[in-house]
């Protein structure tokens, strides 16, 4: 394999593709499960449960798309041909989701749009450590979640007070903006050489041709090896996911229904994570390429649970104590809060999907890729569910949010224990 170097303005490019992606996701979360419970009337429980059907889907669809990538070669390359087919279809679902009026058509929206993403959300996302050498990959995972922030705050900062003017526009605008974003990675983004083809073909190597038999040897490789690194890591991976993903579909409704927020000013609360985040991201890279990225890793862990229990701690009161507005919507402590609460995530994500990927060889970065997909897909099946019907039975009480997000917080620094693999490889780590 020819040697690769960072170019940080191709990586740049490529982080439009992974702004897409967050784009979809932060709107999805943000006013899917209002409108469920605004249009249709639905509670906390059956919402989750909503919430949850398109991740099933996505479970079972990302780590077998994951090695069939690693195995597909094309005239464009390995990875781009699933940005070709499953962008346009999850910006056309998308557009579709506001004006579904019938329950049926709204799920069957939802749906679609979250297996189209599916599809091209693990290839995209492979692209990164393609094209970047070891050692640069969390500063070049700094850049991409740099994009991946500034489309969450595109999509809660102006997709909050486009609410207000009509449940449709934050849609559109996401569906947009994913064509925009594929666009610009199919025109600048190349693959290694090595992985491009004059023709469409499946590199065979022997290896088993059966995707679902491959994922499911992968996952039994994973918990059987002696080096126990990727499974401690792939299972942190799991709860620090569960905790923010739950606290991310849910939190519109939380700020409504406990803090007695506007639902565009709750959804617009958000942003506020998303905005430290972007200005974190890369930063997050740095921190890890000089203390390592299992310690930074570890010390977001500890910035979130800090965050989160403060919100439990503080009564509403507090927390919606005004010092500004900004487009419309309050900054309260609550917002300082979430500042604090996205330090601490930028440097959990910035630096997992690294750690992951330099687990394994070049040959099979996106298997590994979509053994991260797997279990953070596993983590947006249970966490839902398990905060939704938490939270109706304890007769709406959001608040109890707080409670069990540190918990899943404090099994995922466990899990980092354990870890002693997914640093940067040195050229001899590489030789050997």
């Amino acid at each position: 394999m020819e040697s690769k170097r960072m170019n940080y303005l191709k990586t740049f490019l490529l982080g439009f593709g992974f702004l897409g992606v967050s784009v979809i996701w932060s709107v999805y979360n943000a006013f899917v499960p209002l409108i469920l419970d605004q249009r249709f009337g639905l509670g906390a429980g059956f919402i989750s449960f909503i919430m949850v059907l398109d991740n099933i889907a996505a479970l079972l669809i990302q780590p077998p798309l994951g090695v069939f990538s690693d195995r597909l070669r094309s005239p464009i390359g390995r990875r781009l041909p699933f940005i070709v087919l499953g962008a346009p279809v999850a910006a056309a679902m998308f557009g579709i989701i506001p004006s579904a009026h019938t329950l049926p058509l709204f799920i069957f929206s939802c749906i679609t749009l979250l297996l189209a993403m599916a599809f091209w959300r693990t290839p995209v996302v492979a692209l990164m450590p393609d094209i970047t050498p070891s050692g640069n990959r969390s500063q070049a995972n700094g850049v991409i979640n740099l994009m991946g922030g500034l489309g969450t705050v595109l999509a809660t900062l102006i997709g909050g007070p486009l609410y207000r003017i009509n449940p449709g526009y934050p849609f559109y605008l996401g569906g947009v903006l994913v064509v925009i974003a594929a666009v610009l990675v199919l025109i600048f983004i190349r693959e290694p050489k090595e992985f491009i083809a004059s023709k469409l073909h499946l590199a065979a190597k022997g290896e088993d041709t059966h995707m679902e038999n491959k994922v499911t040897k992968n996952l039994a490789n994973v918990f059987s090896q002696k080096d126990k690194s990727p499974m401690y890591i792939l299972l942190a991976i799991m709860f620090w996911f569960i905790a923010y993903n739950s606290l991310e579909t849910f939190f519109t409704l939380y700020g409504v229904n406990h803090l007695g927020l506007e639902s565009g000013d709750s959804a617009f609360q958000i942003s506020y994570i998303g905005l430290v985040f972007m200005a974190m991201a890369i930063p997050a890279g740095l921190l890890a390429a000089k203390f390592k990225r299992k310690r930074v890793i570890m010390t977001g862990i500890v910035i979130m649970i800090i965050s989160i229990v403060l919100m439990y701690i503080f009564p509403p009161e507090v927390l919606t104590n005004q010092f500004a507005s900004l487009m419309g919507s309050g900054f309260y402590v609550l917002s300082i809060i979430l500042m604090l609460a996205g330090v601490g995530w930028a440097m959990i994500n910035v630096n997992s999907l690294p750690m992951v990927v330099d687990m394994t060889d070049d040959e099979h970065i996106g298997t590994y890729t979509g053994l991260y997909y797997f279990f953070s897909q596993v983590a947006a099946t249970l966490g839902p569910v398990v905060f939704g019907w938490t939270i109706q039975l304890s007769n709406n009480d959001y608040r109890l949010m707080m409670v069990i997000a540190p918990f899943f917080l404090v099994l995922a620094f466990l899990m980092m224990l354990g870890v002693h693999k997914g640093e940067a490889k040195t050229s001899k780590t590489v030789q050997e």
